[in-house]
């Protein structure tokens, strides 16, 4: 402590203004005033927004999504941003409202904590087609590792074409504004996030680690509500910002392309963007990253000839073109970035493997283990292979489909990655 800051009448100043700055703390919709040097904005949760099937587009009509994200580091105030960026037409929200989840399941609110959210001092608002929207500061304190609930109100039809299919995580959809209940009854349960794509938090300063994948990172086969997916683990165990910018079905190279009349049509939309496509959005635009670690490539391989045409089938040396494009793109930002070996999938009941594919899943992870490129390599490919057959995943990490590992191999993952990255 400083020797003015000893003084008594100073402690007493510095007392009442603390007071003060939390009772105003509490109040809803206060913006949060400007941090001082030792803080700043972290993300601490994401998503990986992608259109919708023309023929799967889920829609919102005079409805409330409440929607739960689990955050990995804690503030003192909240940003929010929403996306329309497959929109083709502008977003109409009606009210957005956030809080603490109350318990640790379903979508009931700790009331206290209910925050009005606003954008540019507005409640409602309109998002352009094809932009996403952040929204203003809100004091509201986030503990890490906590479970914060966002309610969307959507007051006339809305095509939901902006969203995240895969979110592991149970949210409801309610009938008219119920925004600001304690408790909402159910119109249906979904388990996606619809038009939201990241939650920021004040906080000391620290790095955010960006994970970038396809649906190993995006948890694909773990236990739904869990919080399995090797990321939220990862983020546990070191107690950083870990950011899960998986989604399943993603590529290095290529967007979704369905063969016509194929039942992909259906779904393939939900792969997303290539990370070629989606590394600005997904990584650069996040608040305070310092790290990356990518986990890409199997799709690349398996999906020509399976969900997307012959004709985009690549070689291992197309595969390196790309991580070394992520790299170059990583470094230029100033950022450090990290590779993981492309793990096994001999057997895998998606019908990715053959000969072809496993000599160039090979040959990938060889580079990767020995070209220096990436500012460090974890071997994936080492830590969760079967020591019997090591074209094979270890049978105690395996989900069933022979590619995707269960939550235990949620945990060997998040057990490989150093605490320290760099």
């Amino acid at each position: 402590m400083s020797r003015t800051a000893r003084g008594g009448p100073v402690l007493v100043v510095l007392v009442v203004a603390l007071v003060a700055g939390w009772l105003v703390s509490g109040a809803a919709s206060v913006p949060a005033a400007s941090p001082p040097a030792s803080v700043g904005w972290v993300g601490t949760w994401a998503s990986v927004p992608t259109a919708t099937p023309a023929v799967a587009t889920p829609v919102v009509d005079d409805e409330t999504v409440r929607q739960v994200v689990h955050v990995s580091v804690g503030g003192d105030s909240v940003r929010l941003r929403l996306t329309n960026e497959f929109g083709r037409t502008a977003l109409r929200i009606g009210e957005v409202r956030l809080a603490r989840r109350a318990g640790t399941s379903g979508t009931d609110i700790v009331a206290s904590t209910d925050r009005g959210i606003t954008f540019g001092g507005r409640r409602s608002v309109s998002v352009p087609a094809g932009a996403p929207i952040v929204s203003d500061p809100v004091r509201l304190r986030v503990p890490a590792d906590g479970d914060l609930v966002v309610s969307v109100y959507l007051p006339e039809r809305t095509p939901v074409t902006s969203m995240h299919n895969f979110a592991i995580q149970e949210n409801v959809v309610a009938a008219g504004n119920v925004a600001g209940e304690r408790a909402v009854v159910a119109d249906r349960t979904i388990t996606a996030w619809y038009f939201l794509s990241s939650v920021s938090v004040r906080t000391a300063d620290r790095g955010a680690v960006v994970a970038l994948g396809d649906s190993i990172t995006n948890g694909f086969e773990t236990d739904l509500n869990a919080n399995h997916r090797w990321p939220d683990l990862y983020a546990d165990r070191s107690r950083s910002a870990v950011l899960n910018l998986g989604v399943a079905g993603n590529r290095l190279l290529h967007d979704p392309n369905p063969p016509p009349g194929s039942d992909a049509e259906s779904f393939a939309a939900f792969f997303g963007d290539s990370a070629l496509r989606r590394f600005d959005r997904d990584v650069l635009a996040q608040s305070g990253v310092s790290d990356v670690i990518v986990l890409l490539g199997v799709n690349d391989l398996g999906h020509p000839g399976t969900t997307a045409p012959e004709s985009e089938t690549v070689t291992a040396e197309e595969i390196i073109g790309a991580h070394r494009q992520l790299v170059v793109r990583a470094h230029a930002a100033g950022l450090r970035i990290h590779g993981a070996t492309i793990l096994p999938f001999k057997g895998d009941t998606l019908g990715f493997h053959t000969p072809e594919n496993e000599a160039k899943r090979q040959a990938v992870n060889r580079w990767l283990r020995t070209s220096g490129t990436y500012d460090t390599v974890v071997d994936l490919d080492v830590a969760l292979r079967d020591p019997a057959d090591p074209l094979r995943l270890r049978p105690a990490y395996d989900s069933g489909d022979h590619l995707h590992p269960n939550d235990a191999g949620m945990a060997a993952i998040a057990e490989a990655i150093p605490l320290t990255l760099g």
